[in-house]
């Protein structure tokens, strides 16, 4: 059965269609630039000459943390690893090149690992990024020289979005979807929606895929159903 034979029957028995092609634009070149981000945005544009080889960005969920990680990893040529697990696997990672840790405070971490891991990577000249929503500070950290080595780290706070970069987010996440938004209705939007990152792109796949099903316009009225069932059941995304 062809797709657009599939898109009418999942529109005809009010279904929503599965969202299997859409694939979301993540390059440097797609991000949008903001205060919130400008810092973190710094960090990665000016790799390899960090300030020190261990960067933690810190910021809360939906913050854009792993954009910005996956843009690092890709530009570093870095591994992605757990700071658990096989001590001596993850030293060798560690001498071999860059590293990357992503939500370390969620995911959690073996203090004397994590301690050998960064004088690893100090010892080899090769780099680390942690991400976490959690500044180090509040880590349940009680090996007094991971505190040390962890209050030497580049710390680099991602705030949270703003209005003009969540009406930036909207656009481009709606753009990816070959989609032209109203201003009105991402106006409409930002001034409602919880204030995340992951919540733009969970209301954007949303919006698509009830005005797919419904052959419907993307506007204000459909903008208001969606805010109001993801405030009743809460939004299904997790893409710190």
């Amino acid at each position: 059965m062809g797709s657009s034979e599939s898109k009418a029957r999942d529109s005809a028995s009010g279904q929503l269609p599965l969202d299997f092609e859409h694939q979301p634009s993540t390059t440097r070149d797609d991000l949008v630039i903001s205060d919130p981000l400008s810092a973190a945005i710094g960090i990665v544009d000016i790799w390899p000459e960090w300030p020190s080889p261990v960067v933690i960005l810190a910021g809360p969920t939906g913050a854009g943390k792993t954009h910005l990680a996956n843009i690092w990893k890709e530009r570093a040529g870095a591994v992605t690893m757990s700071a658990t697990g096989d001590e001596d696997k993850v030293l060798r990672l560690a001498e071999a090149g860059p590293v990357l840790i992503e939500d370390i405070d969620r995911e959690g971490f073996d203090e004397t690992l994590l301690f050998h891991l960064i004088n690893t990577v100090r010892q080899h000249g090769t780099a680390m990024m942690i991400t976490t929503r959690m500044w180090p500070a509040a880590w349940p950290v009680q090996l007094p020289d991971l505190r040390s080595r962890l209050r030497a780290a580049t710390i680099v706070e991602i705030g949270e979005p703003d209005d003009e970069l969540l009406e930036q987010v909207i656009e481009k996440l709606f753009a990816d979807r070959q989609i032209v938004i109203d201003p009105k209705v991402v106006s409409y939007l930002v001034q409602r929606m919880e204030r995340s990152l992951d919540a733009a792109q969970t209301i954007v796949q949303r919006m698509d895929q009830i005005a797919l099903a419904r052959r419907a316009k993307i506007n204000r009225s459909l903008a208001a159903e969606v805010l109001a069932d993801l405030e009743a059941n809460g939004y299904d995304a997790d893409l710190s």
